[in-house]
């Protein structure tokens, strides 16, 4: 009877063959339209033709995938510029897979204690697709603040979530990661030389959180710390971000020791287990 139920749930989730990935088991122009989504996604605003070139595509094609996907809400065109980018629905839809994560749930009231400790906008992030993807802020009340709204992309580099996770990645992913890193200048602060951000990652095991000291923005700085898995895997980074004249380095240690706190609360609350060697904070 068991067994029996058990499939009429399968029957109900996936046909006969769910399990054949190839080619002939896909549909080719949906294939071709999320491809198209996705490359718009990693660097929105593109004229018609820029795409076209970009993803090696003829532009008739790629102006019905386009059409299509405004009708939904998912691109937009701006007829002024002639520019197509990400619309509306397609953060609605990412907004029903973030409520759906606990990552996400568990997280909201260990950001709004942070906040609220440090008087500074709490965020957390994770990794994806070589950079760095916030989930979750909690914003101070102050007129000046840091703003990373869900679902914005930043580079790692330049990030202190981003170099949190960077500083407890697999040495193979890191290499990964590496070989694809652009290293943008955003300030004269920001590290562009891979030899400079490895001595600034052995930094960052050491101490157990991350610093960014005015790397992607002039004028504001972040101490970020890892949150880990039941495998002690860095899955993602808890942070405080605020200007300078708050975050200042003579605070540090009262925000890295709440920053740290906070990033422990949260992997216990995930069931993970902390890295033996970051559980040693050193402020």
């Amino acid at each position: 009877m068991a067994d029996n139920s058990l499939e009429s749930r399968r029957s109900r989730g996936r046909p006969r063959g769910w399990h054949d990935k190839t080619e002939q088991n896909t549909i080719k122009s949906l294939d071709r339209a999320m491809q198209i989504f996705e490359h718009l996604s990693d660097d929105q605003g593109k004229p018609l033709s820029v795409l076209a070139d970009e993803l090696n595509q003829s532009p008739a094609t790629v102006y019905r995938v386009l059409v299509t996907l405004e009708r939904r809400g998912l691109v937009e065109f701006d007829p002024a510029t002639q520019l197509w980018s990400i619309g509306a629905n397609a953060f609605i839809i990412g907004a029903k897979f973030l409520r759906r994560t606990s990552l996400v749930d568990r997280a909201r009231p260990i950001l709004r204690r942070l906040m609220e400790e440090t008087g500074e906008t709490a965020n957390l992030g994770i990794e994806k697709g070589g950079m760095v993807l916030f989930l979750g802020q909690v914003e101070t009340n102050e007129i000046i603040r840091a703003f990373f709204p869900p679902g914005t992309l930043a580079e790692m580099h330049s990030s202190g979530i981003g170099k949190a996770l960077l500083a407890h990645m697999p040495d193979s992913q890191f290499e990964r990661w590496a070989d694809q890193a652009k290293f943008t200048a955003f300030t004269p602060h920001s590290l562009t030389h891979i030899d400079t951000l490895r001595d600034d990652l052995a930094l960052t095991r050491k101490r157990g959180f991350a610093i960014d000291a005015q790397e992607r923005n002039l004028g504001m700085q972040c101490v970020a710390a890892p949150v880990f898995d039941m495998s002690q895997f860095a899955v993602a980074g808890i942070s405080v971000s605020g200007p300078t004249s708050r975050v200042s380095a003579t605070d540090l240690a009262h925000f890295s020791a709440a920053v740290t706190r906070a990033a422990a609360d949260l992997t216990r609350a995930i069931g993970g287990a902390p890295d033996p060697v970051w559980s040693v904070v050193q402020p």
